[in-house]
């Protein structure tokens, strides 16, 4: 998740960091016209229903990548590790890291699903649905997030949606962010750490996941850990870039010995399989208790084994294949959320008898100006008016490179970039020195409790806004 992370090091040479200075006069842009679009940026306006209305479009649109190549920078690379190379800034998106990962949030009215079913299998069915939706960002989302700086902090509270978040960026070298979720309504606990593992094939880069995900449903004492699949960026070199994700996803219910097995399936020679899932729920007894199938860019079904088993038997056979017809009757029965579907015409064959149990969010008309974000990670890097006093000073939202990016102000936004990683580098330095080891603030190395593996645990405590010892890093 978030392929490029590791990227950007502090042990960088700066070798690369030539091309970031001919990014704004190769763009023309003007910083003056840096507000041309969303007025209203920083400033949250009021529903009449009391509830915030978060912003819909970016303050700057995104600029050309055409005159630029990210083979023009890793042919220089072969041989070498990712996590030591610095890019230039026209490859990023306007967002750390750290708020790449809070979109697992967009889709929480699966978790809202999960908590409210009794039946342990319907349970399982809306946590397999969350693991998929998670990912589902990420699609056309070809620019890489800012890497987080070490102590670097990101927390988003959506009332309107029932949780709060914090996460921390808990080591650099290797790249390790760590984060922890909870309902308002102490319904639920999601946290998890991530340490990508990257790797370059050439024509493509690779991130295979590191890290434990876990969903703990408080009301049914449930447990449900996974990985994320292996995400990859293929026409590094030459054509026009584009992403699959593909492995298997295992989701165990440590509390029934229920498991969901997910397989996403390599794009293959035609493409035959691009962006498909398929997989089934089994219980502790391995016996099948339905299948799952779909599209990680779509939508997810889920069956009986044993209908499934049938239609693809007449598949075989040359039978015909129905597909389906998104109606408002099938999408308001399947799922609670119909309000907020798009009308797609889904290419997902459809098994009749199957039912509903995520789509896809609908993106904004202007997506693909804004980096192709969803409406919610246009929100994440909004800077609401009277936020910066209570926020952390590390949070992502104060860094100025990030910022500077949003803006459209690309100059500067490079140069902050390589400030702040000259910063960092000089007070690792600085610790190697004094002999003094980095202490993380918020989370803690431990072991995960259901798991068994190491894992990165939230300590508590940052809600009671007791900042004083956040270090310094921008």
């Amino acid at each position: 998740y978030g392929l490029y992370t590791g990227f950007d090091s502090d042990n960088s040479s700066g070798d690369f960091s030539e091309a970031n200075h001919k990014v704004a006069e190769m763009l023309d842009l003007d910083p003056h016209q840096s507000n041309r679009t969303g007025e209203h940026n920083g400033e949250t306006e009021i529903q009449e229903n009391g509830i915030k209305r978060h912003r819909t479009s970016l303050p700057a649109p995104m600029f050309s990548r055409s005159d630029f190549s990210v083979w023009s920078i890793l042919k220089k690379c072969i041989g070498l590790e990712l996590s030591k190379i610095t890019m230039p800034i026209v490859f990023n998106e306007p967002l750390s890291f750290l708020q790449r990962i809070t979109e697992y949030m967009e889709h929480i009215y699966l978790i809202n699903k999960a908590c409210s079913h009794a039946d342990p299998l319907e349970r399982m069915q809306a946590v397999a649905a969350f693991a998929v939706s998670a990912v589902a960002s990420q699609w056309e989302r070809t620019g890489k997030p800012f890497n987080p700086l070490l102590g670097e902090t990101y927390e988003l509270t959506r009332e309107d949606l029932g949780f709060r978040f914090i996460s921390e960026q808990v080591s650099h070298h290797p790249p390790i962010s760590a984060f922890y979720s909870e309902g308002l309504n102490k319904d639920f606990i999601f946290h998890g750490s991530i340490y990508p593992k990257l790797k370059f094939w050439g024509k493509s880069i690779e991130a295979e996941p590191r890290g434990t995900i876990t969903l703990e449903l408080l009301k049914h004492n449930e447990a449900y850990t996974w990985t994320n699949p292996t995400c990859c960026v293929h026409n590094v070199i030459i054509g026009k870039l584009w992403l699959e994700q593909y492995g298997t996803v295992e989701i165990v219910n440590h509390s029934t010995g229920d498991k969901c097995v997910l397989n996403f399936k390599p794009c293959g020679l035609f493409g035959k399989e691009l962006h498909r899932v398929e997989g089934y729920i089994q219980d502790k007894n391995r016996k099948k208790l339905c299948v799952i199938y779909g599209k990680w860019t779509e939508c997810l079904w889920c069956t009986d084994p044993t209908t499934y088993e049938t239609y693809k038997k007449n598949e075989r056979r040359g039978g015909e294949q129905k597909k389906l017809k998104p109606s408002e009757d099938v999408i308001k029965s399947e799922n609670d959320e119909a309000d907020d579907m798009p009308e797609v015409q889904d290419t997902v064959q459809f098994i009749p008898g199957s039912k509903l149990l995520w789509r896809i969010n609908c993106r904004p008309p202007n997506s693909s100006q804004m980096y192709n974000f969803t409406s919610f990670a246009v929100s994440l890097n909004e800077l609401e008016k009277g936020m910066e006093a209570i926020l952390a000073p590390t949070d992502c939202r104060l860094r100025p490179d990030i910022r500077n990016m949003e803006n459209g102000n690309m100059d500067v936004a490079s140069k902050e970039k390589e400030r702040l990683e000259e910063k960092q580098r000089a007070a690792r330095k600085e610790r190697a020195k004094d002999e003094v080891e980095w202490q993380t603030r918020w989370f803690h190395q431990g072991t995960n409790p259901y798991t068994g593996t190491s894992d990165w645990l939230y300590s508590g405590g940052y809600f009671d806004r007791n900042f004083s010892d956040c270090p310094d890093i921008y």
